[in-house]
């Protein structure tokens, strides 16, 4: 399985890892922390030296409760950053955005990837990935992120995740979107409980049915800190576990703030698996 840039492959025959960048003040993680291009651009090389196949940059948190912010202070936010990237490196560069006019400027600026928690539901975005013509990943959220962890409630929580994410295939199809450049990500910690999270996880394999690269993001999220008792900064250990599953279970791609630890924690995976 590839997935095909306009410039370069990944081999997804292998799993990766996405690095997160979030260049805002509000992230529920990294916060603040990466909000000038100085300190975005120095991240960016730490997620590459340690071995990140992609950059997922973020303009706007989607953490429980976040507030929304403008197209313009987001551009203001992702833009630079992107283009001081661009200028010293060729690694893939996801826009973790769910607006057409951001998506179509961060690709002009040198991004690569559409990654959208609203599956391209917003306006114009479905239309603008189709034109921009490059991957996309369809991610299932119950609710926004102001409301999704209020009670979210299920009949049958896969099928339900895959009923959406089928939804969304098939418009991303009609609209003309290639299949070759769509990946899933059926939402962990979107619109779910601690308990739904990990039955998510636990029957992953289900959405093989696909035969999409499916993207898993799991990293230092509230529900390893609810199983755990551990603050943010201290859930790397239970992300690790969570890949872990991940991988034996189908994921392609591990979106993660801790790139190396998560990388080793693949290729043990992957070492499992061949072995005799």
């Amino acid at each position: 399985m590839f997935l095909n840039f306009k410039h370069t492959t990944l081999d997804l025959t292998q799993p990766c890892v996405m690095g997160i960048l979030n260049v805002t003040p509000d992230s529920f993680s990294d916060g603040g922390r990466f909000n000038s291009i100085e300190a975005a651009l120095k991240q960016a090389r730490q997620l590459i030296a340690d071995g990140a196949a992609i950059i997922d940059i973020g303009g706007e948190s989607t953490r429980p409760g976040a507030a929304p912010v403008s197209e313009n202070e987001e551009l203001e936010r992702v833009i630079p950053v992107i283009e001081a990237i661009r200028r010293e490196s060729d690694i893939p560069i996801s826009i973790d955005t769910s607006k057409a006019r951001i998506m179509l400027s961060a690709i002009r600026a040198g991004a690569n990837m559409i990654n959208d928690v609203y599956a391209l539901r917003a306006e114009g975005a479905l239309d603008v990935a189709a034109q921009l013509d490059v991957p996309v990943c369809l991610m299932h959220m119950q609710g926004e992120p102001r409301t999704m962890q209020q009670s979210p409630t299920y009949d049958d929580l896969i099928n339900n995740i895959k009923e959406f994410l089928l939804s969304r295939v098939q418009a991303c199809l009609a609209a003309g979107i290639k299949r070759e450049h769509i990946l899933l990500d059926p939402g962990f910690g979107f619109g779910k409980t601690p308990q739904q999270n990990l039955s998510l996880i636990k029957h992953l394999n289900q959405f093989a049915d696909f035969g999409l690269p499916m993207l898993v993001g799991v990293s230092r999220k509230s529900t390893i800190g609810y199983i755990l008792s551990k603050e943010v900064d201290e859930r790397i250990f239970g992300s690790l576990a969570l890949t872990t599953m991940a991988i034996n279970n189908g994921a392609s791609i591990i979106r993660a703030h801790d790139v190396a630890a998560s990388l080793d924690a693949i290729k043990i995976c992957q070492a499992l698996k061949l072995a005799p």
